[in-house]
């Protein structure tokens, strides 16, 4: 949502087509990083002493030793900033299951790494999510973890099983964990997901006429 146009139509084309290249994924930082807010643990030897153990992993091909050390950095780098994060007054709770949901046509999937949960002086429950973004060497523009957070707010009022359980933008969370900064859902969330459900469905009217990329993308030979 917050991508130039040129950026969003490549960003949807490679939805339809993927390149066939292997993308390094950040699979076993994310759980550790996941497990250690939900613990509501201040201390970082253990993201630390993770982060070694992967350094340390044998791998199976470069591409596998990659993996394992662009994960460690990702520790590393969260264990350096992570008591910057504020995080609002609220139970932390295990991710559980993220279903998926469909915005007029669309169907999209997100991961959600952490829950929060709190009651209000009148016995009201409030609930809200987290979800964590890591770049190299790179933080998280404001305006995409803007977008995530209030995202995250519509997700959770759409998957909500327990009518007595209201979605909260401030427990709506984006975690950048280079920055060791945190952003809840903004005041404008409810139009925000408005414009994401219109954006699915120009993806929808669009989707059969999208184009493959130049071969050479498609095959990973050009990097994307």
């Amino acid at each position: 949502m917050s991508a130039s146009e040129t950026a969003k139509r490549t960003i949807i084309r490679n939805c339809k087509y993927q390149p066939a290249a292997k993308i390094v994924q950040h699979n076993q930082a994310k759980l550790a990083v996941s497990h250690h807010i939900c613990n509501g643990s201040g201390e970082p030897a253990s993201l630390s002493a993770r982060a070694e153990q992967l350094r340390n992993s044998l791998a199976d091909d470069d591409f596998d030793r990659l993996t394992l050390d662009h994960n460690a950095d990702y520790l590393t780098r969260f264990a350096a900033v992570q008591s910057n994060i504020v995080f609002p007054e609220a139970e932390r709770m295990a991710p559980g299951k993220s279903a998926p949901i469909m915005l007029n046509g669309v169907k999209i999937t997100t991961e959600i790494l952490f829950r929060l949960r709190r009651t209000t002086r009148s016995n009201e429950v409030r609930i809200g999510a987290g979800m964590i973004r890591y770049a190299k060497n790179r933080p998280l523009s404001e305006d995409v973890a803007m977008w995530q957070s209030a995202f995250l707010l519509g997700y959770l009022g759409l998957t909500g099983a327990d009518p007595s359980e209201s979605p909260e933008a401030k427990l709506c969370l984006t975690v950048d964990a280079f920055a060791g900064k945190s952003y809840a859902a903004p005041g404008d969330s409810v139009s925000r997901f408005k414009n994401m459900k219109s954006a699915c469905e120009s993806i929808a009217e669009r989707w059969e006429k999208i184009q493959p990329p130049p071969k050479a993308i498609l095959e990973g030979e050009i990097s994307n």
